[in-house]
């Protein structure tokens, strides 16, 4: 997304979702209920201290051709959460995530891919199922109602 557009775009989905939606900032912290969009032009990564998760913003050069780049931020969750996270990966061009989104199945976390059924461009999550990145495969319409189960199985509730 560009610059620009991200700090809007957040706000809208704020105002229309029941989680919290924010651009994200350097040390915002990763909770519950709450999503964090990286800012058009600069990478987002995960970072831990201690028990609590929270997000590096940064300049960074172009990773698969895009800035933010969904790799850099799938391979920081795969370093610092690993089998605590949760990946998914949705619509778009290219395979950008792809590699990503394997090094968090390989460090333990469980991953979803968007079925081409619901895709608008099933380029992303194509590139993610042939590297064998994806533990499950299912359509947009499932996806949230997942996402609190494996949330449970994750936390152990």
């Amino acid at each position: 997304m560009p610059e620009m557009f991200t700090e809007a775009f957040a706000q809208r989905l704020n105002s229309l979702c029941e989680i919290e939606v924010l651009e994200a900032r350097n040390n915002d912290r990763v909770i519950p209920g709450r999503a964090l969009i990286a800012p058009g032009g600069k990478h987002m990564m995960l970072k831990r201290s201690g028990a609590q998760y929270h997000v590096e913003v940064v300049e960074g050069p172009l990773v698969n051709r895009h800035r933010p780049s969904v790799d850099v931020l799938f391979r920081s969750v795969a370093k610092y959460a690993g089998k605590n996270a949760l990946g998914i990966i949705m619509t778009g061009m290219g395979d950008d995530g792809a590699r990503g989104l394997k090094e968090m199945r390989d460090a333990g976390a469980h991953t979803i891919g968007e079925a081409e059924e619901t895709c608008v461009v099933y380029g992303m999550p194509k590139e993610a199922m042939k590297l064998g990145a994806v533990c499950e495969e299912m359509p947009l319409y499932h996806i949230a109602g997942r996402i609190g189960a494996v949330h449970a199985m994750i936390s152990g509730r």
